[in-house]
């Protein structure tokens, strides 16, 4: 599969920004992401709080994250048509503002149906944010150091992950849950002034390009029906549902109308001609399905130190600070290297920390400390810092510069979409695991070992409870160890599921080493 050709009749690219612009440039558009990702990573911490407060169960709360996830998912892949109708510039501007008005409206959100409808909003406007800082970001620096440029705006998605848990569970602790979304409104004003100021006059170019109404439809139809029967899949009793059931055809259906659609339109909104190129269909398929099982793990691991462990917010959120550190130290060199290197290398190691981090929980018992807990997410950040650089170098590898906010929106769709999916399949797996290990666990209690759960009884009786209590006190006891024997059912398949992907990423064709040209070989 050739790459692609070089754009004809396009406008000269302008030249890379240097010195106080560049530096200025690099910090308005940084900024803007980790506004982004923090709000998908601040929320975890929160869960059971902002659950409490709406009166609702920790697993519809779930719904805070999937809904911004699966609306993200849904505007990603309009960045292409957005960026050709509007302008690179404008609309990265617009969306950041947007973006900012979302928040703050979550923050007054009165119930769980109102947070649920501001996040979709937030999500929907926050999709071409990512990419286009990519795009953006990737145009300001020269061609030969794209690694780098990719590595500094890395740091901003790996920084947020520790920001995002500690900030959130000491504002929920603290102050008030809301206070996690209105946190955005300064910070995204001043990305939004200082990008415009840098970026004005880069606006990339104008033209008018009809809407695919129907592919988006399509689209929002089958992302929309696949969601929901995720997330309430459960609660129905899965396909005993005559609505799962209805919702399952729907996605099914409505993928393969929308992907016939897509191939035929004269401007697809999604263009998935980019699934015709080896790399683009092995790289964001390692990507996409690596960051499900990342994913749904960061939002389990909160979940379950919180309902069964007894962490508040802020000691959940230390728990998992620690995976910036290394991710923090390294991707710099991950940045400089990924063209030097072979990305398949990288991506592999990764993949085997990966493994090795979520095997190391999948020993986790309910007498784990703190100091255990922290340290596979130390170790976690060497293999984030290995993981999506390299992973987005071979997706894009060979895409020319006219396409890459479509081939990034594309990827990045594939992604957020997995994450999603990847927080409610791990949850609703999780709350399954747990059913079936408390049966087993009462069974083996309440059968011939000895008269186990009579004589814990009898003994809780002694010390004063009452045979109600002692028994809300027993069971209490064998939900905390199912629950955490699910959880360690869940890092272990997902251990297993990161070693297969190593396969999966040797598909993937070497891009080819982009050497500084002479005359920059000592430029700063």
């Amino acid at each position: 599969m050739a790459d692609d050709a070089a754009p004809q009749g396009q406008p000269p690219r302008p030249p890379p920004l240097s010195g106080t612009p560049l530096l200025l440039g690099t910090l308005s558009l940084s900024l803007a992401t980790f506004m982004n990702v923090l709000d998908s990573s601040i929320a975890n911490v929160s869960l059971p709080a902002i659950a409490g407060d709406l009166g609702v169960s920790p697993g519809q709360g779930t719904w805070v994250i999937t809904s911004f996830g699966i609306a993200n998912a849904i505007s990603v892949p309009l960045t292409g048509w957005l960026v050709q109708r509007f302008g690179a510039v404008r609309l990265f501007v617009a969306t950041v503002l947007l973006f900012v008005l979302a928040s703050w409206l979550c923050g007054f959100a009165p119930s769980l149906e109102w947070l649920v409808a501001f996040r979709v909003l937030q999500g929907l406007v926050a999709g071409p944010m990512i990419p286009l800082s990519q795009t953006l970001l990737m145009a300001t620096y020269p061609p030969h150091k794209t690694g780098l440029a990719l590595a500094l705006w890395g740091m901003t998605t790996l920084v947020a992950p520790v920001v995002g848990p500690l900030l959130g569970g000491w504002i929920t602790d603290n102050i008030s849950w809301p206070w996690i979304f209105y946190i955005n409104v300064p910070v995204g004003l001043f990305a939004a002034g200082l990008t415009w100021a840098i970026y004005r006059k880069r606006e990339t170019p104008i033209r008018t390009l009809p809407i695919d109404a129907v592919g988006l439809g399509l689209l929002v139809l089958w992302i929309g029906s696949l969601q929901l029967m995720l997330d309430k899949g459960k609660e129905l009793d899965w396909f005993a549902s005559p609505l799962i059931v209805g919702l399952a055809i729907t996605a099914v259906v409505g993928l393969a109308v929308f992907v016939v659609w897509e191939l035929s339109a004269e401007h697809p909104v999604v263009d998935l001609r980019f699934f015709q190129r080896r790399n683009f269909v092995f790289g964001a398929a390692s990507l996409s399905i690596a960051y499900g099982l990342f994913f749904g793990n960061v939002v389990l691991m909160p979940l379950w130190l919180q309902q069964w462990m007894g962490y508040t917010a802020t000691s959940a959120g230390l728990a998992l600070a620690p995976v910036g550190l290394l991710a923090i130290l390294l991707t710099p060199l991950a940045g400089r290297k990924v063209t030097v290197w072979d990305p398949r290398w990288m991506a592999s190691v990764a993949f085997v920390i990966f493994a090795g981090v979520l095997w190391a929980r999948s020993q986790f018992t309910v007498q784990t400390d703190l100091a255990h807990i922290m340290v596979p997410t130390l170790v976690q950040g060497a293999a984030m810092a290995m993981f999506f650089i390299p992973l987005t170098t071979l997706t894009l590898a060979g895409v020319t510069p006219d396409r890459i906010p479509a081939a990034a929106g594309l990827s990045n769709f594939t992604r957020i979409t997995a994450g999603a999916m990847g927080t409610s399949i791990s949850t609703t797996l999780w709350d399954d695991r747990a059913a079936l290990h408390h049966a087993h666990l009462s069974e083996a209690l309440g059968s011939g070992q000895g008269g186990a759960l009579a004589s814990t009884l009898a003994n809780l009786q002694a010390a004063g409870l009452s045979r109600e209590q002692a028994l809300a006190q027993i069971n209490r006891l064998v939900d905390q160890q199912a629950y955490t024997r699910a959880a360690d059912d869940i890092f272990l398949a997902s251990s297993m599921i990161f070693l297969a992907l190593i396969a999966l990423v040797w598909v993937a064709r070497r891009p080819p080493r982009q050497a500084p040209p002479a005359d920059a070989a000592g430029a700063h």
